[in-house]
């Protein structure tokens, strides 16, 4: 004679309960990962997205003078900027920066400045700027 496993209570009843239910057993879950998907995307995803629209347009505003960063963690002055053609969103990352960094002079891609510090004092316009007026 076979027996019957012993099968608890607890899950018989959870297993008919949720035949009975239908959907509106599934609702509560649904909303869950609902307003988690909302939580990651707001919390998360969103700033990141600012983050780099304000680095693009940071890029975008790079002149000849301006003190930079590079991913490297190579600070220079910027001294020329070659703009490569073709498609103008995706080629201002690819554009060649030259940067003077003490005695060395290196080429740099746009897309891997990390900061632009602002004009350095070394660049004309400022040193017109700091000499007294006679």
């Amino acid at each position: 004679m076979t027996s019957i496993p012993e099968v608890p209570l607890a899950l018989l009843f959870a297993q008919a309960g949720g035949a009975a239910g239908g959907p509106s057993s599934l609702m509560p879950i649904l909303i869950q990962f609902a307003l988690i998907i909302g939580i990651i995307y707001f919390i998360m995803i969103r700033p990141q997205q600012r983050q780099r629209r304000k680095h693009e347009e940071l890029l975008n505003a790079l002149k000849k003078g301006d003190e930079v960063v590079t991913v490297g963690g190579i600070i220079g002055e910027v001294i020329h900027i070659r703009e490569v053609g073709g498609d103008a969103a995706k080629s201002r990352a690819d554009d060649r920066v030259t940067i003077k960094s003490g005695e060395s002079r290196l080429v740099v891609e746009r897309g891997r400045i990390a900061r632009i510090n602002g004009s350095s004092p070394t660049s004309p316009a400022n040193a017109r700027l700091s000499t007294p007026a006679e």
